[in-house]
């Protein structure tokens, strides 16, 4: 029996759980939930996750939210090559290292600008007061500048000489504010190179496929949002910048 993951590939935790699934042929149904649309709103949705939040696994009467928990759930059901969570204790430690942390840094930070640049502007019908850019794009600054120094140091990857969980976990938020038109690796030739590599670990093909809606999501109109959606999900939004 295939899983089925119900994601949104504007969404980075969708991406990374996406790319993990792909890259080690696991096979899943994708069951694509608009997030745009507020399809992470209905009654059928909350069946399979109260939460109200994608990415959402089924396996079976199984069901699961939460990313780190699935690509963790992923990991141990289809035996996936141990570089991923790695065996190694102290490996492990720095995977765990990351993920615990990158909530209210890379995630946070990352979407805050992309929020400010690229979707509330849709929702507002005027762009987000320039000092909330500058605001967000400094803390972005500073998380990426922790980022190289404490969790990638002069290593080619997160844990060590392959690529891991964590690194996968964090490419995907850090692609976010790219997307909007902030290249986050400009200056950044040691955070560049990383990502060079991730993609290569990853493949470059499955790398762009897991990005294309993201990068096409800045065409989308104001006239394409649900309008008995679009005060809801505006609302939502504001919370990440105020």
């Amino acid at each position: 029996m295939v899983v089925e993951l119900y994601l949104d590939l504007l969404s980075q935790p969708c991406r990374s759980v996406f790319i993990f699934a792909k890259k080690n042929n696991i096979p899943f149904e994708f069951k694509h939930v608009a997030l745009i649309q507020g399809q992470n709103r209905t009654k059928e949705f909350g069946k399979v996750n109260l939460l109200g939040k994608v990415p959402a696994l089924k396996d079976g009467d199984f069901t699961l939210a939460e990313s780190i928990a699935i690509l963790l759930y992923l990991a141990r059901k289809f035996k996936t090559p141990d570089h991923w969570y790695p065996s190694d204790l102290q490996k492990r430690a720095r995977v765990d290292e990351y993920l615990s942390w990158q909530h209210m840094a890379t995630r946070m930070c990352g979407t805050k600008l992309y929020l400010a640049k690229a979707l509330l502007p849709l929702f507002l019908g005027h762009p987000v007061p320039p000092e909330k850019i500058e605001e967000a794009l400094e803390s972005l600054k500073e998380t990426l500048k922790l980022f190289e120094e404490k969790f990638l140091q002069d290593r080619p990857f997160i844990a060590g000489t392959e690529i891991s969980l964590a690194d996968l976990v964090a490419i995907v938020e850090i692609m976010q504010p790219v997307s909007a038109g902030y290249d986050v690796f400009e200056g950044r030739p040691k955070l560049a190179a990383w990502r060079s590599r991730v993609e290569e670990a990853v493949g470059k093909d499955l790398f762009a496929e897991a990005h294309k809606e993201l990068f096409k999501a800045k065409d989308v109109t104001e006239d394409q949002l649900p309008p008995e959606m679009r005060e809801q999900i505006k609302q939502h939004l504001l919370k990440y910048v105020k």
